[in-house]
C-alpha cells in the first residue's frame, strides 16, 4: 500500500515482510522493518549505504536480522534467562495510530511511529507489561533520529527493570583504517574477559583484533571516523549512558551463520546503550531513549574534538 504522503511510503519488503521508507527532500532514505522495528537501511544524497546489512542477513521471522539498527530490549547481552539481546529485536511491531507528540522530530516530515505491547508469549518469559513506542525520524538534513519511549503498564503495582541499546552497525571502508572518538580514558567492562572493568588508554580506539566493550559514563557525543571514505559518523544520545563497541573479527565471523566470512572488515557497531545500571520503572513510569546519527566531515572533528564538552541538542 502506497502512502500519499511522499516522505513516508508503506510497501513489502524480503520474503514480503512489511517495510516504511522514508525520504527526505535532500535525497536522504531510510529502511524500517515493521519485524523488529528495524531500521535496516540509512542512505544518503548519493544513495550510499551509511549502514551495514549483511548479505547474508535472514529476513525469516523469529530469526533478528543481521545489520542495521535492531533494539535490545529488555535485556542487552544474555546476562539472564531471556534470550540474547531480549525479544524486541524479533517480534512484529504495529504501525502506532496513536503516537505522543515529540518536540524533537518536529521539524521532520519523514517519520514512522511504532508500538510493540507484551503478548501474552511474552509474559510466560518475562512476566511484566510494558509499552513501547519507537519514532524512527529523518531530518530535513538526513540525520536519522530514533526515540524510545517505554512505559510500565502492569497493574500489579510491581516496578520492572530492563537494559537497552540501540545496536548500530556503521558501514566502514576498511575497519582498519577506522578509528572512534570520545571513549579515551572511560572505563569500559570487556565482555571478552567476563565483563572484568578496565581503563580505555590512548589518544583514540583503533581496530586490529576481536573488539567487545561497554563503555560507561560516556558522552553525549561519539565520533566514527573512516579515514579512506573521508566520513565521519556523528552519534549523539540521550538518556543512554553507556556505549558498546563490537566488531566480531575473523574467527567470530566465520561462526556466524547469517554473517560473511569477511564482512567484519566492512562494519562496526557502536551503541548507544544503557547496560551498567539497569532502568527500573514504577507503574505509569515511563522512560525516554534517544539517539541521533549524521555524517559530517572527517576534518570536522579530526584531531580537536572534545565530545565530553558538547552538550546534546533537542
Amino acid at each position: 500500500m502506497a502512502s500519499d504522503n511522499v516522505f513516508v511510503e508503506h510497501c513489502k519488503g524480503i520474503n514480503g515482510l512489511d517495510k516504511v521508507i522514508l525520504r527526505e527532500t535532500r535525497g536522504y532514505s531510510a529502511e524500517v522493518y515493521l519485524f523488529g522495528g528495524q531500521v535496516t537501511s540509512w542512505k544518503n544524497e548519493h544513495r550510499e549505504e551509511l549502514l551495514f546489512l549483511s548479505t547474508k542477513a535472514i529476513f525469516q521471522p523469529p530469526k533478528a536480522i543481521r545489520g542495521g539498527i535492531p533494539i535490545c530490549f529488555p535485556q542487552f547481552g544474555n546476562m539472564d534467562s531471556l534470550e540474547q539481546h531480549g525479544f524486541a529485536r524479533n517480534r512484529l511491531w504495529s504501525v502506532d495510530p496513536d503516537p505522543p507528540p515529540c518536540s524533537s522530530h518536529a521539524s521532520s516530515r519523514a517519520s514512522v511511529d511504532l508500538i510493540l505491547r507484551n503478548s501474552e508469549e511474552e509474559l510466560k518469559i518475562w512476566p511484566h507489561r510494558f509499552e513501547f513506542r519507537l519514532r524512527v525520524a529523518l531530518s530535513p538534513a538526513g540525520d536519522l533520529m530514533l526515540t524510545s519511549r517505554i512505559r510500565n503498564t502492569g497493574t500489579d503495582g510491581k516496578p520492572f527493570r530492563f537494559t537497552f541499546a540501540y545496536h548500530t552497525y556503521f558501514s566502514v571502508s576498511d575497519i582498519s583504517e577506522v578509528r572512534v572518538e570520545g571513549l579515551e580514558t572511560l572505563d569500559y567492562l570487556d565482555n571478552l574477559q567476563n565483563r572484568k572493568r578496565f581503563t580505555e588508554q590512548g589518544d583514540a580506539i583503533t581496530f586490529e583484533s576481536e573488539v567487545d566493550k561497554i563503555y560507561l559514563s560516556t558522552p553525549t557525543k561519539i565520533a566514527i571516523l573512516d579515514h579512506e571514505r573521508k566520513r565521519t559518523f556523528e552519534l549523539r544520545k540521550d538518556g543512554l549512558p553507556d556505549a558498546v563497541v563490537w566488531n566480531p573479527w575473523d574467527k567470530k565471523a566465520k561462526a556466524m551463520a547469517d554473517f560473511g566470512d569477511e564482512e567484519y572488515k566492512h562494519m562496526l557497531c557502536v551503541e548507544a546503550a544503557c547496560v551498567e545500571n539497569p532502568i527500573t520503572l514504577k507503574p505509569s513510569e515511563e522512560w525516554r531513549g534517544r539517539q541521533e546519527i549524521l555524517v559530517v566531515p572527517s576534518s570536522y572533528c579530526s584531531g580537536h574534538l572534545d565530545p565530553r564538552r558538547v552538550t546534546f541538542t533537542g
